[in-house]
């Protein structure tokens, strides 16, 4: 994605913070455990918050939490669902924190619209020595034949490369980590794991949690009821999805890297 297009993405989520922070699901707490697992303190900053999903399962697990978001809209959201956290309007790329601040460092379904040449050394900066960097990203289980259908159905945009297990492994997503120069050379080598996740849906909240991607937002608005009217049709057509309530399979795939 080219940065202009990465731009335009990122931004795109304001205009939908309260459907986001309805439909999106949250992160299963064995993979945000798992992230922190390593981290020197309970010192976390939750980068990319968004409207607080991640946050809620740092909270949960007794995490010290500073959540930095750059979108307003996402960040009164966030405020409203967890007041007692200390919610910062910020950026990856221009983090209002000191230098060694906090021990760990995570993004959920984030650090791919990081601009990493500029947020590297930010994270480098505001992580204690032995800090963590980690991405946690929610993925459908696209091993599961309905899940595969939906994605082709949806198309890229609905259902992207990322969205699905199969994608995100091939990704191995670490082409997010920083992996400028001296930035890069104050990181350890890089661990994965995958996390079973689930989110009870219907089909009409199934829809409703597909329009919150990016690439869905980004659509012309006769494209994006087109996409969304073949995923409802998709969805009233199989088994498993036509007849009231289901659980959508998930993982949370998380990558963690540690400051050196």
């Amino acid at each position: 994605m080219e940065k202009d297009e990465r731009l335009l993405h990122a931004s795109s989520f304001g205009a939908a913070a309260v459907a986001y922070a309805e439909h999106r699901p949250d992160y299963a707490q064995a993979a945000a455990r798992w992230a922190l697992e390593p981290a020197p303190g309970p010192r976390v900053l939750d980068l990319g918050a968004g409207t607080g999903k991640l946050t809620a399962a740092l909270v949960a697990l007794g995490a010290d939490v500073t959540a930095v978001e750059p979108d307003p809209a996402m960040l009164t959201e966030l405020r409203r669902a967890l007041p007692a956290v200390r919610a910062l309007r910020g950026s990856a790329e221009a983090i209002p924190l000191p230098d060694a601040s906090v021990d760990a460092v995570l993004a959920g379904n984030a650090m791919h619209w990081f601009d990493m040449a500029v947020a590297g050394p930010e994270v480098a900066r505001v992580l204690a020595p032995g800090g963590i960097l980690a991405g946690l990203w929610n993925v459908v289980d696209d091993r599961v034949e309905w899940v595969a259908g939906l994605a082709r159905v949806g198309g890229s945009a609905a259902v992207g490369p990322r969205d699905t297990l199969t994608g995100w492994r091939a990704e191995t997503a670490d082409a997010h980590l920083p992996k400028t120069g001296g930035v890069a050379a104050r990181f350890g080598s890089p661990e994965q794991a995958e996390f079973p996740h689930g989110q009870s849906r219907t089909a009409d909240s199934l829809v409703a949690t597909i329009a919150t991607r990016a690439g869905v937002l980004v659509m012309p608005e006769q494209e994006r009821e087109a996409t969304l009217g073949r995923i409802r049709a998709y969805l009233a057509s199989t088994p498993e999805t036509a007849h009231g309530g289901f659980t959508l399979p998930m993982l949370t795939g998380v990558l963690r890297v540690r400051r050196l």
